[in-house]
């Protein structure tokens, strides 16, 4: 959740609270805060209990579901940076042109790029 935010960036909101709310308010927020974030845990501690108990149940193949890998960051990531299936050498082609990288050629200006009427 944070792993865009350096230690400074955290100083400076920590002294931004301090000056905001004060000295003598500040342990009171904090305490509020981790109460707050220890009822948010439970709930979804809760929520995922009961969709797994619903789930379980009925369709045992859904049990061992990890939920974590269909959060969308995480979906996408693993779609587009996952690992490609092995690519396929072709009979009568060279292993070493095979593990040469494919090399885009500069496209001709004189010719329009290609266009799809159905796909726009």
């Amino acid at each position: 959740m944070f792993d865009s935010i350096g230690w400074g960036e955290i100083i400076v909101l920590g002294l931004a609270a301090l000056f905001i709310f004060g000295p003598e308010r500040l342990p009171d927020l904090a305490k509020d805060a981790a109460a707050g974030l220890k009822r948010v845990r439970a709930a979804v501690t809760g929520i995922r209990e009961q969709v797994n108990e619903s789930l379980g149940d009925d369709l045992p193949e859904f049990r061992d579901i990890d939920l974590r890998k269909y959060h969308p960051k995480t979906f996408i990531r693993s779609q587009l940076l996952g690992e490609d299936d092995e690519p396929t050498v072709h009979r009568g082609s060279s292993a070493a042109a095979a593990a040469a990288p494919v090399v885009a050629r500069p496209r001709d200006r004189a010719v329009p790029p290609p266009f799809d009427p159905d796909a726009t």
